[in-house]
């Protein structure tokens, strides 16, 4: 059974902005002429524990996003979840703060930034009230994020960051390599590797491990597939499908 424990929601802020768009609601945002919707089913097969099922629904509108989701897995763990993001825009640079509440009396908030534009570095931080939540980001709790990205490679953004545990005492550090590449405006491929090493509690045993998540975007809809070791830090490994449609 993977642990329950606190979501790092500014690490789901600090990925999205890797990704290089202006803003965590790139891909989701409306502008100012109304509100774009996306909504995700996940499924998550994982060794030695009940599979899972998520569904997450994001609306976004200019600088605005509001999401519900709920998580449950078999009879043993179920949750729902609430939160928002505000995407602040400057000539150079930009900051997006976010709140995230959910049932078991969980809290956190966290805000991010990316400073620069063709060449650009990624810094974030984020606390949680470290009450139970099965974490959906996959990524260190409490953490620091802190990375370089750049748009000079022809129709891609490239980003190199590490999100690493600064208040558990855990060793947790995850690092990615994120590339997203559109061909066109139909067509979106996101491939994210990531290298993790770390502990669920200072007690544990460190293991180390790794995940390949890979993402293909047509039109308004959307395919995530991931394979990720030592999930969470955990001795499982998961497989993770996710669909998705925005309207």
């Amino acid at each position: 059974m993977a642990t329950e424990k606190p979501a790092m929601l500014f690490a789901a802020s600090a990925c999205c902005i890797a990704l290089g768009a202006p803003g965590c609601a790139c891909a989701d945002d409306a502008g100012d002429s109304g509100w774009a919707f996306k909504l995700t089913p996940s499924y998550y097969v994982t060794t030695h524990e009940k599979d899972a099922s998520d569904i997450n629904l994001r609306a976004n509108r200019s600088p605005h996003a509001l999401w519900v989701g709920h998580y449950r897995r078999g009879n043993e763990f179920e949750q729902s979840r609430t939160g928002y993001e505000y995407t602040a825009q400057f000539p150079f640079f930009q900051v997006v703060p976010s709140l995230q509440f959910a049932s078991h009396g969980f809290a956190g908030g966290s805000i991010n930034a990316q400073l620069g534009d063709t060449v650009y570095a990624l810094l974030g931080v984020g606390r949680t009230n470290a009450r139970d939540y099965y974490n959906l980001n996959f990524d260190p709790n409490d953490s620091w994020v802190y990375g370089v990205g750049t748009r000079l490679v022809p129709q891609s953004t490239l980003s190199l960051f590490a999100i690493k545990d600064n208040r558990l005492h855990t060793g947790q550090i995850v690092t990615h390599l994120v590339w997203r590449m559109s061909p066109d405006d139909r067509r979106r491929w996101t491939v994210d590797l990531s290298a993790k090493r770390g502990r669920v509690t200072p007690d544990d045993e460190t293991v180390s491990g790794n995940a390949l998540s890979v993402t293909y975007d047509y039109r308004d809809v959307f395919v995530r597939v991931v394979r990720d070791k030592k999930v969470n830090f955990t001795a499982e490994d998961q497989t993770r499908l996710s669909v998705g449609l925005r309207f």
